[in-house]
């Protein structure tokens, strides 16, 4: 049997880069986010982007919950700011414990030793396979520091 990571389609896929980023919201009253490469900008009047959250990470709950996420866009040198995201913590810890954070006006939780970070409104969420994508219209941001973003290039299209 052939192994559908090993596919043409599945090797294709991986090709095509990402940005990295950490998307954020709140939990109640709690920061909560996640490691996200599946996001886009979208339009420029208003400014607009995309993120596609996996049907069931219950971050996608907390945006709707909140009508509200930021993005906190990874340079180059951020990668070891991923570690958190990347193992399973009990549900009382957060791994946005221990980073350094700051607010934006409207509330949200950003990374401050991220590249760059903008706070967006939801306007719109559409359903496609095994995630929902969620249009969020930018509403504030700003360049923290200039520094060329984190990039992703997959050996599998077809998962994380």
């Amino acid at each position: 049997m052939v192994d559908p990571a090993a596919s043409p389609i599945a090797r294709a896929l991986g090709r095509i880069p990402s940005g990295l980023f950490i998307v954020t919201t709140l939990r109640g009253e709690r920061p909560s986010g996640f490691l996200g490469s599946f996001v886009m900008q979208v339009g420029f009047a208003p400014p607009t982007v995309c993120v596609a959250v996996g049907h069931d990470r219950p971050h996608l709950a907390d945006i709707r919950r909140t009508g509200r996420f930021a993005l906190s866009i990874l340079g180059a040198e951020n990668r070891g700011l991923m570690a958190p995201f990347l193992r399973r913590l009990p549900p009382e810890k957060s791994p946005l414990d221990g980073l350094a954070l700051q607010r934006t006006a409207a509330g949200s939780v950003v990374l401050a030793d991220s590249v760059a970070w903008v706070d967006c409104k939801v306007t719109s969420e559409t359903e496609t396979g095994d995630h929902t994508l969620v249009l969020g219209q930018v509403l504030e941001g700003a360049l923290l520091r200039e520094g060329e973003p984190a990039t992703h290039v997959r050996k599998n299209g077809l998962s994380y």
